[in-house]
């Protein structure tokens, strides 16, 4: 029997995303409640979070001004009209038995992203709220828990669900889409994209077809997904249980599954419901939102720097694609970098510092540069002392540690430690000659044709400097006194 590697050339996979984005306004969509995360349970809730009767949901204008600016950095349309829609199903964290959401008339379509030199395409992105959280609690054997507990604190939280096209072939394709597509939500501030908080979550709908098939296969849909390598696996499983399906004469049914992390298997939900299932039908008590021309502009002209464009600019400065990439993934260290490169900094030897040392430090101690005591103000003035050769590189190095742990001013640091670069000749000159008298045999072994023995006489010399000798005028005035 073909082994599952082999049978896995055979099928092509599909995947598409749907990602639920929660966006970071204050309030809910439709109620004044706060959407702050880990408040005490069922303190962030109102009569109109609750659905009591008569009452109105009155729309939060910020949550849209999200969503255009959102569709507009994710190259999609906005529609000159979009409208919310009720979505009927029941589910006891669901206060009024029915979510508001979008259905035909969306905020933005037929958009894209590029990741890995492919275009993924965005058929929609739709505003909505968000559901309530169950706690499950209590001891009931291997069953798990014996009760629920509901906290009705996110209920009404507002959300853009972004669904792409059906465009990704592998779990590869589907972790760059879902990391490019957080890092943009990041960069134009609109979410978070903290997974492990659930302010973005992951649905993922898989399905196999023979290579050469036009037609798409069945699809499953992996619900709530809330980590990248989580959403890799998930894939993966998915695609070998489907090609198993198939290859032993069975059929892949449709329907929803959830992903099982401690095992690593995805397990049946439900049956999948199409659009009929839900009974959508225009909310009565929202109007449609007209949205004009200037209100696109107006958004449009606080759109900040993209990722895409941020690459392209560091690597305009020299940066390799990859030192580019890394520094964009990490949002707080780029905006820290840019304000480097306004105070004039050096952006190659700043580039390096922050790939090495300061990221380094970073992943020690699992936070962002905005957590060190080290201010951009003094990152610059040890960036400057490095490129005009006051302090050598390896000092440098030392000096970033103190910064990052303790801040102060990399100057001071300088002058109080008398860490300056030595690059005056006669000292050199009197260094090198004394190292030359203190190692006669290896002097003798060197003059004797041994040039491998040149590090040597650098290495002692670094020793006494503590690494302060400015290296081409030491190494000049060292083959000077051993040539003699």
């Amino acid at each position: 029997m073909p082994s599952m590697e082999e049978l896995r050339k055979k099928y092509e996979t599909v995947i598409g995303l749907e990602v639920h984005a929660q966006l970071k306004t204050k309030s809910k969509i439709f109620a004044p409640d706060a959407t702050d995360f880990g408040n005490e349970q069922n303190t962030q809730i109102s009569a109109i979070t609750l659905g009591m009767p008569g009452v109105l949901p009155v729309l939060n204008k910020e949550v849209v001004n999200m969503g255009i600016l959102t569709g507009l950095a994710l190259h999609c349309e906005i529609p000159h009209r979009c409208k919310f829609d009720r979505k009927q199903y029941f589910y006891a964290d669901l206060p009024k038995g029915y979510q508001i959401s979008q259905y035909d008339e969306p905020i933005c379509i037929n958009g894209y992203i590029d990741i890995q030199g492919k275009r993924i395409g965005i058929t929609r992105a739709h505003l909505e709220e968000d559901a309530g959280k169950l706690v499950h609690a209590g001891a009931s054997g291997i069953a798990g828990s014996s009760y629920s507990l509901v906290d009705l604190n996110r209920a009404g939280t507002p959300l853009l669900e972004i669904v792409s096209e059906p465009d990704m072939r592998s779990s590869d394709e589907a972790r760059a889409y879902m990391e490019e597509l957080r890092t943009i939500l990041r960069y134009i501030g609109v979410c978070d994209g903290n997974l492990e908080e659930g302010s973005m979550r992951c649905d993922a709908n898989i399905s196999v077809r023979p290579f050469g098939q036009k037609e798409f296969g069945t699809r499953a849909e992996i619900k709530n997904v809330n980590s990248f390598r989580a959403l890799q696996r998930a894939i993966d499983y998915e695609v070998d249980r489907q090609i198993e399906i198939i290859e032993d004469g069975g059929e892949v049914i449709q329907e929803t599954r959830l992903w099982d992390d401690n095992s690593g298997e995805t397990r049946s939900m439900r049956g999948k419901e199409d659009a009929h299932d839900y009974r959508y039908f225009p909310e009565p008590d929202l109007m449609p939102l007209e949205i004009s021309e200037e209100w696109k502009n107006s958004i449009k002209e606080k759109m900040p720097e993209l990722p895409d464009a941020k690459r392209a600019r560091y690597e305009s400065l020299g940066l390799s694609s990859y030192d580019a990439n890394v520094i964009v993934e990490q949002m707080e260290t780029a905006l820290f970098y840019d304000k480097a490169l306004e105070l004039g900094a050096d952006a190659k030897i700043a580039n390096n510092f922050l790939m090495k040392e300061v990221t380094a430090f970073l992943k020690e101690e699992h936070i962002t540069i905005n957590e060190t005591k080290m201010s951009v103000e003094s990152f610059v003035e040890l960036i400057n002392l490095v490129s005009k050769g006051t302090i050598s590189n390896n000092i440098g190095k030392q000096i970033i540690t103190t910064l990052l742990k303790e801040g102060g001013s990399a100057n001071d640091i300088v002058e109080k430690q008398g860490l300056s670069v030595i690059s005056d000749e006669a000292k050199l000159r009197e260094i090198a000659e004394k190292i030359v008298a203190d190692n006669p045999n290896q002097t003798a072994q060197y003059r004797s044709g041994k040039d491998k023995l040149f590090g040597f006489f650098v290495g002692q010399a670094m020793k006494i400097t503590q690494g302060r000798a400015e290296p081409q005028t030491l190494n000049k005035i060292l083959k000077e006194v051993l040539n003699q």
